[in-house]
């Protein structure tokens, strides 16, 4: 990992970013004076400053300190060879910010400033920013992209149910699932209870069928469903607004539908070429989904994290322990990457089904009366122990061997699998 010790930088620059402009803070190799300027959030005034700041140093490297670890600005700045940028937590200017400042004056040009002095006096603890493939970060991002696409999809369906049961509650019955596309349309086209029931049964049992609906006991019993219900309500008070409402919801659903399948497609495809894939294929309960974004999480340098520690710690799932005097406790690490720590854990719960071992340890410390929530990520700390030797030496994980592995230290899990 390069730090500013590494090698000799010809300049030291801090960069406040904002919106519209960001204030940068400049301090030449060899002297004291630091030059303070604002420079617009714009494409041309980066490259004509980027150009200018290559010129005065010669070309020579320049370290870069900034409050982004991905964003427009970083994005824009990555692009030149001769800027090493070291990416920092807004926290850690804030509390830097802090210790001189109790009163919590803020000022853009002063956290400049800040991010100037980190690199001068503790560069030795930051690390420099290595940009994985373009081809992982775009997988990155899908991944996470994909994600808040199905987050959306489900704040959707709970709009679009909260809507029906207001004056249309039979179409939820008639549909297991709310995030179909057979759902929206039969909504989009029978929007009310009154226009399902005019329709001739033929129609219905034709719409079913067009949507792969090939069950005739459970398409007939839809159709006699619809034929007797009987409306909720009849105020064209409630009814029309919340048909409106409803029929907006379902169209924006049918959008996010269908964006989540163009994003599985882009995601495998990617998935696929990486040299890695073979690694994150071969876990249980990976598939599709959670295989990619494992991959997405642990990255392609080996270097990054050179035990499972360092990626336990910055994932969030090991605990902090806090020792003041003579208490001592422990709690959830609150400041990690909100999506990294969400995909070793959904992962991990959905090894309970696939794995032998997985399911007995979450058995184990159900038993031991803790929640749910609190044995999956017990299981995702055990999970990513193992996962990260795989990774670090590209050996696909094998159940059996894991297995054999455990009865030779005489594990409990073991008697546990066995009862």
């Amino acid at each position: 990992m390069k730090t500013t010790k590494d090698q000799p930088f010809a300049a030291l620059v801090g960069i406040d970013w904002a919106d519209r402009k960001h204030d940068v803070c400049l301090q030449l190799c060899g002297s004291t004076a630091r030059e303070f300027s604002v420079l617009p959030h714009k494409p041309e005034a980066i490259e004509a400053w980027a150009a200018e700041l290559r010129r005065r140093v010669g070309g020579k490297p320049v370290a870069l300190c900034l409050e982004q670890c991905k964003g427009p600005l970083l994005y824009a700045l990555c692009k030149y060879d001769f800027i090493v940028l070291f990416p920092v937590n807004p926290q850690t200017v804030a509390r830097y910010r802090r210790a001189f400042t109790p009163s919590r004056a803020k000022d853009d040009p002063r956290d400049a400033d800040i991010l100037v002095d980190l690199l001068e006096r503790h560069g030795d603890k930051l690390t420099a920013w290595r940009p994985s493939s373009p081809q992982l970060r775009a997988l990155q991002q899908l991944v996470e992209m994909r994600r808040k696409l199905v987050a959306e999809k489900v704040r959707l369906t709970n709009r679009i149910t909260a809507s029906l049961k207001n004056y249309y509650p039979q179409a939820l019955d008639w549909f297991k699932d709310k995030d179909t596309q057979i759902f929206c349309d039969f909504l989009l086209r029978w929007p009310s209870l009154n226009a399902a029931k005019r329709t001739r049964k033929e129609t219905l049992l034709q719409f079913f069928q067009c949507h792969n609906a090939r069950y005739p006991e459970i398409n007939a019993r839809r159709v006699e469903q619809i034929k007797a219900a009987s409306p909720l309500t009849e105020d064209d008070g409630v009814i029309y607004p919340n048909q409106l409402l409803m029929q907006a919801l379902v169209t924006q659903l049918k959008v996010v539908l269908e964006s989540i399948l163009t994003f599985d497609k882009e995601i495998q495809t990617l998935f696929s070429q990486h040299d890695d894939a073979a690694l994150f294929q071969a876990l249980p309960g990976a598939g599709k989904q959670f295989a990619p974004r494992l991959l997405a999480a642990f990255g392609e340098d080996r270097n990054r994290f050179p035990n499972a520690c360092d990626l336990l710690q910055y994932a969030g799932i090991a605990p902090v322990t806090e020792r003041s005097g003579n208490k001592s406790w422990v709690h959830w690490r609150y400041s990690c990457p909100k999506f990294l720590r969400q995909s070793f854990v959904e992962w991990a719960g959905e090894t309970v089904r696939h794995s032998f071992w997985a399911r007995a340890y979450y058995q184990q410390q159900r038993s031991k009366g803790k929640a749910h929530a609190v044995a999956v990520r017990a299981l995702a700390f055990k999970w990513i122990r193992i996962l990260h030797r795989c990774w670090l030496n590209r050996t696909p994980y094998d159940e059996a061997r894991y297995l054999m592995v455990l009865q030779d230290k005489g594990s409990p899990l073991i008697a546990t699998l066995n009862r």
